[in-house]
């Protein structure tokens, strides 16, 4: 049985991707319930602001895994994603 590489890079992207949306994601929840951990309130915010940065920046790249690189690959269905 032959390995689709191509299969396995996109799930292993997929997975890490989601893996540093859930670690930023964690980040935040720890961040506005125990805030004291932080003395400026407008320290506070700008480090949740750079935690929902890296979340976008992630679920950014899983969205073009999706529209560009589907898991039911066909060269066509790509070619058309592409062109419109």
């Amino acid at each position: 049985m032959a390995v689709n590489m191509r299969n396995e890079f996109l799930h292993a992207s997929r997975v890490h991707f989601e893996a540093r949306i859930e670690k930023h994601r964690v980040n935040v929840e720890n961040l506005l319930q125990n805030s004291a951990g932080i003395g400026e309130h407008g320290g506070l915010m700008d480090t949740i602001e750079k935690e929902l940065d890296e979340i976008s920046k992630y679920h950014g790249l899983l969205e073009i895994l999706d529209t560009y690189f589907p898991q039911d690959y066909d060269a066509k269905t790509t070619k058309e994603l592409i062109n419109g």
